[in-house]
């Protein structure tokens, strides 16, 4: 596979992570009442919730950002975390929020050489 190749791939699927996190933090910044209702059941108010959804909003765009990406990924798997401990301490089912963050991680693996060395001992995949 040429290189051109790869990095088609890598921003489509760097894309798709995106849009599962743009589309959640906005849902949290506008404040729809499916997201007010969400907030209330896990005991958050507007404000607190607006906040999660910034914090959201500026982690995908550091992982979106090559330079950046590797911090993006580690304060995505952190915000995922956050979202498996919530829904455990409610009782809610993870596998959503599971399957996002081994989402995220294998996108971060493909697109980051230097992690999947780090993680792998693999150079190039």
């Amino acid at each position: 596979m040429n290189s051109k190749t790869k990095n088609i791939i890598n921003w489509v699927l760097a894309g798709l992570v995106g849009f599962i996190f743009v589309g959640s933090a906005i849902s949290k910044l506008t404040g729809g009442e499916e997201a007010l209702k969400m907030a209330a059941g896990i005991g958050l108010d507007a404000n607190s919730f607006r906040i999660v959804g910034i914090v959201e909003l500026i982690s995908i765009i550091l992982f979106l950002i090559p330079r950046t990406g590797i911090l993006g990924t580690l304060l995505l798997a952190a915000y995922m975390g956050g979202a498996i401990a919530t829904h455990l301490e409610h009782n809610q089912s993870v596998i959503a929020p599971a399957a996002i963050q081994a989402f995220v991680w294998i996108v971060a693996v493909i697109r980051f050489e230097e992690l999947r060395f780090r993680l792998l001992g693999v150079k190039n995949a």
